[in-house]
């Protein structure tokens, strides 16, 4: 070998090494960062949830809920996305599913370790969830679904890996059918609250699983285009069309979810129905209207739209930008969604003395850091499942 190949190998292995180094950092951080989420977490067993949240009797739902919802709403959305392509074969979107099944658990893991600490006594769900079941209550089902969601998944996932992929078929279609199940019914958990007039009504449910695929979608372009930036390869042509198609599945979802948000606000004003009035006004026009108008329409939805359509569904890193921005915004959807329907007060149309027209919520410290750590404990699982499956290799890059 010449002076100069000798030369270059040695930078080359100089490279290797400082990118490892870098990745190894990244992921050190992440869990640090997700340590410490725990960490408070745990100080509020012992403090008290009353104590550390910024939830109350009047909001007893906040930012430990959102996230939950979020994590669990991503999660059925990578599922559905990823099984149109190995469960249901549509060929252009087979690159995309051993990523993708791998992130549907990351996520969901993620939003079971957020319910964990939003939960005072976890362990009590654990016990009667199997002991004492109520077959009459939308959360044990929730519950219960999402368990064996994620145990079809794990198994999909293990089977994908061993090239079985007939068998991962059956099991992501078991995986598909209790995802949306599981998911149409936390739909259900707000839907049927006959005493939130904002979250009431039967389209609840379907909101859900457009939304959950928006998320799914969403998340694919945004960790397809990073796994391949940490892994240091060129995408191919068969990834760079499974992502094509994932954003043109992307620019119908986001329109469906606009024609849901239109009617939303027009149900939610004309008429001044009682209750759904107020939250719609707070919403739009209100304390939480920056959140909706900037965050979940603009960021969410609008901008992902013109990135996508503009770059004609050819340039992964403008969709990369276009799926962090979407996944923002529907952040705060999420959040939007779980708050701002509990602000109006009941019997708040008789004008009883002292109640305030909305009530107020701000999250606290622990909440904050709680849900930092688990979006950290997701990221810092995506880096290892990029290293220990490497980069889910299923073609050459």
């Amino acid at each position: 070998m010449s002076k100069i190949e000798s030369a270059a190998v040695s930078v080359e292995k100089g490279l290797v090494s400082a990118a490892s180094k870098s990745y190894n950092t990244a992921i050190a951080f992440l869990g640090f960062v997700a340590a410490v989420g725990i960490a408070f977490g745990i100080h509020a067993f012992f403090a008290g949830h009353d104590h550390v949240y910024g939830i109350t009797r009047e909001v007893p739902w906040g930012l430990l809920i959102a996230t939950y919802v979020f994590f669990v709403v991503t999660s059925t959305g990578l599922c559905l996305v990823s099984s149109i392509g190995h469960v249901f074969g549509v060929k252009v979107l087979m690159p995309i599913a051993k990523r993708s099944v791998f992130l549907s658990i990351a996520t969901i893991v993620s939003g079971f370790m957020v319910i964990g600490f939003e939960i005072e006594n976890p362990w009590r769900m654990a016990i009667y969830n199997v002991i004492s079941p109520n077959l009459t209550s939308n959360i044990w089902w929730m519950g219960t679904l999402y368990g064996a969601y994620l145990f079809f998944m794990l198994i999909e996932f293990a089977l994908l890996q061993i090239g079985r992929h007939k068998q991962a078929g059956m099991f992501g279609l078991l995986g598909v059918i209790s995802g949306v199940a599981a998911h149409s019914n936390l739909g259900a958990v707000f839907g049927l609250l006959n005493g939130r007039e904002f979250w009431h009504g039967p389209y609840m449910p379907i909101y859900f699983i457009a939304s959950a695929m928006l998320s799914g979608c969403a998340a694919i372009l945004f960790f397809t285009y990073l796994a391949y930036r940490s892994n240091g390869w060129q995408m191919n042509e068969d990834m760079k069309k499974a992502l094509s198609a994932t954003g043109k599945v992307c620019l119908l979802l986001i329109s469906v979810l606009l024609f849901f948000d239109c009617w939303k606000v027009i149900s939610g004003i004309a008429g001044h129905p009682p209750g759904k009035y107020e939250a719609t006004m707070a919403l739009v026009a209100g304390p939480y209207a920056a959140n909706f108008w900037v965050g979940e329409i603009f960021l969410g939805m609008i901008l992902p739209f013109a990135i996508i359509l503009g770059v004609k569904f050819a340039n992964p890193k403008a969709m990369f930008m276009a799926g962090l921005s979407s996944i923002i915004g529907i952040f705060f959807m999420r959040y939007d969604l779980v708050v701002v329907g509990q602000l109006v007060p009941h019997f708040h149309e008789y004008n009883i003395v002292d109640l305030p027209h909305l009530f107020s919520y701000s999250p606290s410290l622990h909440e904050v850091m709680i849900t930092v750590g688990a979006l950290s404990f997701c990221g810092m699982l995506f880096l290892i499942g990029e290293k220990l499956f490497r980069g889910h290799v299923s073609e050459i890059h």
